[in-house]
């Protein structure tokens, strides 16, 4: 399940409208149930700032109404503001010539017919938000998966270039080994030989243990190919 808990904007100015939808919705495990938020239709000019996931918006007669101007002309506004916020939107009307249902871009135009128009209403909305979830879902895999594969790239790099890594600290190691033989040295540049040779055993030891992850990632693949062609072979 996401942890993004998918947010619907109901616009209207009967409760009626909203408790009608809410009633309808469709409760499943495949998405996460949806926090409901009632707001008037002049809201609808906002909708660019706000943070929602699905509008559903009453255009039907005597649903939108605000700023005092015609029905017609109110209900225009209210499409244009709902395609324009970008957002998938549901637009219920009570127009007689439109189909039972359209679709517009983002916008979803449902008429209202008695005793149909909730549970399609909602039917459609539950399916919108699975829909955003599922793509949601697929965007944060695609990311995990470009983060896994740089990672191997940089892994494979690493194992690529220890022979060389290891040549090199070969030969810090066999230089701090002679310098820590020259008789008459100070004591501060023995110690510092000595640091040297240290540091050059541990970066070997770091190398070494790639190495070794590289032999068990190896073993690990060929266990468990058998397994993977058993299993295709079953399906």
């Amino acid at each position: 399940m996401s942890s993004h808990r998918p947010t619907v904007l109901i616009l209207a100015s009967s409760p009626a409208f909203a408790r009608e939808i809410t009633a309808h919705w469709s409760q499943d495990d495949r998405c996460d149930a949806p926090e409901f938020i009632v707001l008037a239709p002049s809201f609808v000019h906002d909708l660019k700032h706000s943070h929602y996931d699905l509008a559903i918006a009453d255009a039907s007669s005597g649903g939108a109404s605000f700023n005092g101007a015609s029905t017609e002309n109110e209900n225009t506004g209210l499409r244009a503001s709902l395609a324009a916020a970008g957002r998938p939107a549901i637009v219920v009307h009570s127009d007689p010539v439109l189909d039972l249902y359209t679709i517009r871009g983002v916008l979803i135009e449902l008429r209202r017919e008695p005793g149909v128009w909730p549970a399609m209403t909602a039917l459609a909305g539950s399916e919108i938000l699975r829909r955003r979830q599922a793509e949601s879902r697929a965007r944060a895999a695609e990311k995990l998966s470009a983060a896994a594969h740089d990672e191997a790239t940089l892994g494979r790099y690493m194992i690529e270039m220890r022979t060389n890594v290891n040549n090199a600290l070969t030969t810090v190691l066999g230089n701090a080994e002679l310098l820590a033989l020259e008789p008459g040295l100070p004591a501060s540049v023995l110690a510092e030989a000595d640091a040297i040779r240290s540091m050059a055993l541990r970066l070997h030891e770091i190398f070494q243990r790639f190495s070794s992850i590289e032999k068990e990632l190896a073993v690990a693949a060929r266990e468990s190919a058998p397994k993977t062609v058993r299993a295709a072979a079953g399906s």
